[in-house]
């Protein structure tokens, strides 16, 4: 029974992971606002999807490919920073180098979209790729990233989107 409930919590973590990525691809079809309004109703998600407790499911041993070459990423950073234009950088406050600079460290949301579409899409890729008999040990490598590196971009991306989202005015 634990493992049906499981297997069911990860094929969700999957969709949700599957959704962040067809929103990275399909940028051009979304208005700036409605782009980020997605944006801040996936990345919470995610960030509460790869710090679960309950889906702590060990260490991961197996060794899985990456689908994400550096053509495609940088076609999914350049496609998000156009759509933001202006808005694409922000003030990196949690930058190890901002500690000894007395300029401030600018990040751009579009690049690190780019960083969680990589790893998020790379997850999606291996559970689709394998017909989910990865499932488990590549949830586990991407949580295992998460906690290493890229739960801080999300946080990060989310707080600038969020400024964006209640700061400025687009046109819609």
């Amino acid at each position: 029974m634990e493992e049906n409930r499981i297997r069911t919590r990860l094929m969700d973590v999957t969709s949700i992971a599957a959704r962040f990525c067809a929103v990275a691809e399909q940028t051009s079809d979304f208005t700036v606002l409605e782009f980020i309004k997605e944006m801040l109703s996936l990345l919470p998600r995610i960030y509460l999807d790869f710090s679960d407790p309950d889906l702590d499911l060990g260490d991961n041993d197996e060794y899985f490919s990456t689908y994400v070459d550096e053509d495609y990423y940088d076609s999914i950073r350049r496609r998000i920073e156009m759509l933001l234009g202006e808005h694409d950088v922000f003030l990196e406050t949690f930058e190890e180098d901002m500690k000894y600079s007395d300029t401030p460290v600018a990040a751009s949301i579009s690049e690190s979209l780019a960083d969680l579409f990589q790893v998020l899409y790379n997850f999606v890729a291996i559970v689709r790729e394998t017909d989910g008999d990865s499932l488990e040990g590549a949830y586990m490598e991407c949580r295992e990233n998460f906690a290493a590196y890229w739960s801080q971009t999300l946080c990060n991306v989310m707080r600038a989107l969020n400024h964006l989202r209640y700061n400025v005015s687009f046109e819609d």
